[in-house]
């Protein structure tokens, strides 16, 4: 078993998390898995591995696997974990950017907007998590960009269940730019400010549509379970 191949199982769990193809909540067996994707209990086995150290799976005792299931509160333990360390990440990136870093970050947000403006809003999500990677690659902490990245596709997946809001693209878009314009003069104090705001705001609209969804009753997706 190659390691290659266990990562082409895990992309294609992932890939059915993220979509809804396996909700929240749901329990993963090896048996069906293995039916599902066309290979052996062994790539499954270690594949749910992986997914478990990015969040999206977690292991049950003498059960087996689910598909995680989230509330607020770790929502927001997420986002604040991820502030702290963005900010940090952008402020040293600003202070030390170097020349061309502003015209790479402005052709990755044109490619974001263009995104945008033919509602293509699942690829917008794709070019924004390159944007915010070039960013954390710039800071050379790889183990702060590590703990980030590991629940960015539960992040993404949150957003597809409860709704992203596209009258909140207009605010991204602003916090990018300010940001770009911060990082390429290199102002420290300013980039991080905006990245603590832009990552604020994100927390706060992803809570409070997960909030209304509870309100409004233990039906929706997110809740889903399988016996």
């Amino acid at each position: 078993m190659t390691t290659k191949r266990v990562h082409g199982v895990a992309q294609r769990i992932r890939d059915d998390i993220v979509s809804g193809a396996l909700p929240f909540g749901y329990r993963l067996t090896f048996g069906d898995l293995a039916e599902r994707y066309g290979t052996s209990h062994m790539p499954i086995r270690e594949a749910l591995r992986e997914l478990q150290g990015e969040g999206l799976v977690v292991g049950e005792p003498n059960r087996g696997s689910r598909v995680r299931t989230v509330d607020p509160g770790f929502v927001e333990n997420i986002f604040d974990i991820r502030n702290a360390l963005e900010v940090a990440m952008t402020r040293r990136v600003a202070e030390r950017a170097r020349p061309d870093l502003g015209p790479l970050l402005e052709e990755i947000e044109t490619r974001f907007e263009a995104a945008i403006h033919r509602e293509d809003y699942a690829q917008a999500l794709v070019v924004n998590r390159d944007l915010h990677q070039t960013i954390y690659a710039e800071a050379g902490n790889p183990d702060a960009s590590s703990l980030i990245e590991r629940h960015w596709f539960l992040i993404g997946a949150l957003w597809r269940v409860y709704g992203y809001g596209v009258d909140r693209f207009g605010g991204v878009v602003s916090d990018h730019r300010h940001l770009i314009r911060a990082i390429s003069r290199r102002d420290g104090d300013a980039a991080a400010a905006i990245m603590a705001a832009h990552v604020t705001k994100a927390k706060q609209e992803l809570v409070d549509r997960m909030t209304k969804a509870e309100e409004a009753g233990p039906c929706h997706g997110a809740r889903a379970e399988q016996a």
